[in-house]
């Protein structure tokens, strides 16, 4: 039944909220991180990328079905900024996943069937006190501090950000179109497109961080790039598409 795993149908959900940190680390930490068939979508030529997202999701269920046979979680990803060349040529830029987190153990339960993704529960609160909104996970070890600003309240990219500005920053905004799963005892990769409408990431400035997941790879040099956040987009994974890479 392994075959289910591979994304079978198309899945679609409500995102209320995704807020991605993107964090740019020197390639040279990041390259034994992929597999063989992805290489690191880089800027520069020195940075790569690790983005960190929490998404409160809702109504997600099998493209098709009524909303109310969907669930609401919350989820913690951690994703690296990859591109992929195709057997014909066609480039490709999106995500390779390295940890999925989830507050509810039936979205783990299903969620380890029908992907890759080897979800794992624990706690995911928020909270908002003054004009700080904090998100964050006990059993993870997770903070994150966010400053609640004006719709129209200009922001600063962080402090020691490698991009010079917004525009160049966005493009490296997590989540991106595609994501790939490889397969190594296959040499096959799986490719999972994710589709969206009226996307627009909304800067935010973070006040502080702190991620167990992220340190434990003793990263050196590792910089806050961008911080973005979404709100209420429809959302659609569309059924994974295997291709044998060697």
């Amino acid at each position: 039944m392994k075959f289910l795993k591979n994304h079978p149908f198309s899945v679609q959900a409500f995102f209320e909220s995704s807020v991605v940190l993107s964090f740019a680390i020197p390639v040279i930490q990041l390259q034994s991180l992929i597999p063989p068939c992805l290489e690191l979508d880089t800027y520069d030529d020195k940075w790569g990328f690790v983005a960190a997202a929490m998404v409160q999701t809702k109504a997600l269920r099998p493209k098709g079905f009524p909303k109310f046979l969907g669930n609401d979680f919350y989820l913690i990803g951690f994703r690296i900024f990859v591109r992929y060349i195709s057997k014909t040529g066609k480039k490709y830029r999106g995500l390779y996943i390295i940890k999925s987190e989830t507050n509810k153990k039936k979205m783990a339960f299903f969620g380890n069937i029908f992907t890759h993704y080897n979800y794992n529960t624990t706690d995911i609160n928020q909270s908002i006190e003054n004009n700080t909104r904090t998100l964050y996970s006990n059993k993870s070890k997770f903070n994150i501090q966010i400053e609640i600003t004006d719709d129209h309240e200009e922001v600063q990219l962080p402090t020691n950000s490698p991009f010079d500005d917004w525009k160049t920053a966005r493009k490296f905004a997590g989540p991106l179109p595609f994501t790939f799963t490889y397969n190594e005892e296959e040499g096959s990769v799986l490719i999972i497109q994710g589709v969206r409408s009226n996307w627009k990431p909304k800067p935010i400035k973070i006040i502080s961080y702190k991620i167990d997941f992220i340190n434990q790879f003793d990263f050196k040099d590792m910089q806050l790039a961008n911080a973005f956040e979404i709100r209420n987009i429809p959302y659609e994974w569309k059924k994974g598409r295997k291709e044998q890479w060697k």
